[in-house]
């Protein structure tokens, strides 16, 4: 049941979504989130991360407990505790639902890829490639096309790619283009639209999904 909790990266630190719904009890929840935590524990040293969750289920005692355990045994810098709203957990579906295609070589300048699901592409999208998905679009390699995830208006498609240098990208209805001689960071980036517009954030290792 990997979808109780959520773990993502973003400029300020790291976010964590818990759905205590789907715990037990607090002792469940905290031994779930201590063995994920676990599988990355050297990437959170040092961070500031947010607890997002139901705060009526959980008591202060408790919570004092939980950051304890992140501030001992996972050097964790600050934890801040935010009530979680219904959208949020909404939010946090995944890339795993409906149907998806998986395309498993370089798509080369003038060829165009149609898809009513999500579109997972091994290798490179090439510029003057296009590619239009019904869902979101994962490529592991570079991405320099033209992208287009969530055609018809779907506002929760995320696009991710190894390297996200994308011609222009689209995100249901909106568009925008990739600034001109801008310096890529060497790591995955996630492209999804926050607050009206799209943004791209650090993808973080699988550690962290």
């Amino acid at each position: 049941m990997e979808d109780r909790i959520f773990i993502k990266g973003n400029k300020d630190g790291l976010n964590a979504v818990i759905d205590m719904n789907k715990f037990n009890s607090f002792d469940d929840m905290l031994d779930a989130f201590i063995e994920k935590l676990s599988r990355g524990k050297r990437f959170y040293k040092d961070s500031t991360m947010k607890l997002t969750t139901d705060l009526k289920r959980i008591n202060e005692r408790e919570a004092s407990r939980l950051k304890d355990v992140l501030l001992n045994d996972f050097e964790i810098k600050d934890c801040i505790f935010e009530e979680i709203e219904e959208k949020t957990l909404k939010g946090f579906r995944g890339v795993t639902e409906g149907k998806t295609k998986f395309i498993r070589k370089t798509v080369r300048g003038g060829q165009r890829i149609d898809y009513g699901g999500n579109l997972v592409i091994v290798g490179d999208v090439n510029p003057g490639s296009e590619i239009f998905a019904g869902g979101n679009v994962i490529v592991l390699g570079q991405l320099r096309g033209y992208v287009h995830a969530g055609l018809g208006g779907d506002e929760r498609a995320i696009v991710a790619a190894f390297s996200l240098q994308p011609e222009i990208l689209q995100i249901g209805d909106l568009v925008t283009r990739s600034p001109e001689d801008n310096l890529k960071p060497q790591f995955p980036e996630v492209a999804k639209i926050k607050d009206g517009s799209i943004v791209v954030e650090p993808y973080l290792p699988n550690k962290f999904i």
